[in-house]
């Protein structure tokens, strides 16, 4: 089995192989060369670059790789070429399997235009937008004058909030449109967008679906994503609580028509929004998605393993009436990210220290081990918490608990906010939808890490020891400076601030400069966006943090940046 992915999908692949008896390849980038996949897999490969295009995209050298090794099948993964029926193509013409549904089901499902259609033509609606790929920014206003603001600007060809812009006014569009096209290219290789109307308070309701080539096709479910910040997920649960049991049988067999309708087999997604007890078809991922331990959990049916006995041509060994969901399972995805009291920053880094939590229905699936680099050239995910308990309650006492235990250092996580939701009363009562974490949660306060860290401070080492005092054991941090004396400031993030600073922008995290928004001698105010950085796949807006006329400019569009280093320069008025 090739695996052409990295981090922890190559890693959870290789590992069901490795239980089946398969032996595994891996495919690795320059800066992969000592990852954990690479480590785990019976043989590894070098695909060169750093890029994700230099390297996980390169069908040559993939293609090369797969004579070399001789592998009769290739797993995909997620992202990257797992739902391109080009790739598939190529990969089925060589004779050599393909862990996935059949070419033309990527081609049906990959587009988002074609897979509205086939779900209509089966009677499952989606929710309103267009069936057209958008040729001018006109079209976007035009349909906002019918259906009103916001409304999403989506990838044709991506997916898990990759290449999605939500529109507030007209005046946004055309900004928007250039954003998901980005995105969209740099993580799909498509930048085709459509137009979908926004709905104001969904969650986001998942069917995980099973066919095999023999003509069964079973649901094993419903997951429950709601938990999200900029249209990708955080926290994901099993089976979707809250909801009539008629609602979700009726969600379980519109997923199988929809499967059925496009001559589906293997895993596959079929994803909905839920709103006032009606529910919408939004799309079908014709892959295995990043949450499927929950479901796994729920069930006790291992997908990965059921994807490759199926690709084998086996039938499945279950029916629908023997599926039965038992208890409760939360995913927490751990990314490289700092909350930073709600702008979500990414934070590259090598991890220094990472200890794992255990216990009863505990489960890590992770891509890394203590010493790795989580690199800005890549997803930030470090890996996914997954807990299970007989009860909802007991699901998220145990995450929490699982949360608490975890360390890790050298860069910062999403746990601090993963707990700050888990514990708060509206995820408890059922009260939030996909817009919560943004709109309602309060995270300020709520940081990657407790480390002092402003413009006024010098570069600060942490430390901590252990200490007994009177036979109690305490822990205490403490911080020294360090002997460079550098001090590193703060850039501004996407939703401005109230000016103060002295006009010397840094970008806040190491990636690359995407786009330069201003010009010397420009005239802006504070909160003004005056640069695009991307970084793990993210797109972030670099704000000024005064009033006044730019007169140096540092860096232009594909320039790779440090964190810290100022990027441009504003005379103060």
């Amino acid at each position: 089995m090739l695996v052409t992915n990295r981090g922890e999908i190559a890693v959870r692949v290789i590992r069901a192989c490795r239980e089946l008896g398969i032996k595994t390849v891996a495919v690795y980038s320059d800066l992969d060369r000592n990852s954990l996949h690479t480590r785990l897999a019976d043989e590894s490969f070098a695909l060169g670059g750093t890029t994700a295009s230099e390297s996980y995209l390169n069908i040559p050298k993939i293609l090369e790789i797969l004579e070399k090794s001789g592998a009769d099948a290739v797993h995909p993964g997620y992202g990257f070429f797992s739902e391109n029926a080009e790739f598939a193509k190529t990969i089925i013409t060589k004779g050599v399997h393909f862990i996935g549904p059949p070419v033309e089901a990527i081609q049906i499902m990959g587009d988002k235009i074609s897979a509205r259609r086939a779900a209509e033509k089966v009677g499952v609606d989606g929710v309103p937008g267009t069936t057209d790929f958008i040729e001018h920014p006109s079209e976007v206003a035009d349909f906002a004058d019918q259906y009103g603001y916001p409304i999403a600007i989506k990838a044709a060809f991506g997916g898990g909030g990759r290449g999605m812009k939500v529109v507030e006014s007209n005046d946004a569009i055309q900004g928007a449109i250039e954003s998901a096209q980005r995105e969209a290219l740099a993580y799909f290789g498509r930048d085709e967008l459509y137009i979908e109307r926004y709905l104001t308070n969904p969650r986001h309701i998942e069917v995980q679906i099973l066919a095999d080539s023999h003509g069964n096709t079973i649901h094993l479910g419903t997951r429950d994503c709601s938990a999200q910040r900029r249209h990708q997920k955080l926290i994901e649960e099993a089976p979707a609580p809250g909801i009539d049991p008629k609602i979700l049988n009726a969600m379980g067999e519109a997923a199988v028509a929809v499967a059925e309708g496009c001559g589906y087999v293997n895993a596959g997604t079929v994803e909905f929004l839920y709103e006032n007890e009606d529910f919408y078809y939004l799309e079908m991922n014709t892959r295995l998605q990043v949450e499927h331990p929950v479901t796994e959990m729920v069930t006790g049916i291992d997908l990965v393993q059921q994807q490759l006995l199926v690709a084998q041509g086996d039938e499945l060994q279950f029916t629908q009436d023997d599926v039965q969901l038992r208890g409760h399972a939360i995913e927490v995805r751990i990314n490289a990210e700092d909350p930073a009291e709600g702008e979500f920053l990414p934070s590259p880094g090598k991890l220094e220290k990472l200890k794992l939590p255990a216990g009863f229905g505990t489960r890590w699936d992770g891509g890394y081990e203590e010493g790795d680099e989580i690199s800005q050239f890549y997803d930030n995910l470090v890996g996914k918490l997954i807990c299970w308990g007989e009860t909802r309650q007991i699901a998220i006492a145990r995450t929490v608990r699982a949360l608490d235990e975890f360390q890790i250092e050298g860069l910062h996580t999403t746990i601090p906010a993963d707990r700050a939701i888990l514990t708060h009363a509206d995820f408890g009562n059922l009260e939030h939808s996909t817009k919560w974490v943004e709109d309602v949660l309060d995270l300020t306060g709520i940081r990657g890490s407790s480390q002092p860290n402003s413009s006024s401070e010098p570069n600060l080492i942490h430390r901590s020891a252990d200490i007994e005092v009177d036979g109690k054991l305490f822990n205490v941090a403490m911080w020294f400076p360090d002997n460079s004396g550098r001090i590193r400031r703060n850039a501004s993030s996407s939703s401005g601030n109230s000016g103060g600073g002295d006009g010397k922008i840094a970008v806040p995290m190491q990636g690359t400069i995407v786009k330069v928004m201003t010009e010397v001698g420009a005239s802006v105010s504070s909160g003004d966006v005056l640069v695009v950085l991307e970084a793990m796949k993210m797109e972030n807006n670099v704000t000024s943090d005064v009033a006044g006329t730019v007169s140096e400019i540092n860096v232009t569009t594909g320039d790779s940046v440090g964190a810290g280093d100022i990027v441009i320069v504003i005379e103060m008025t």
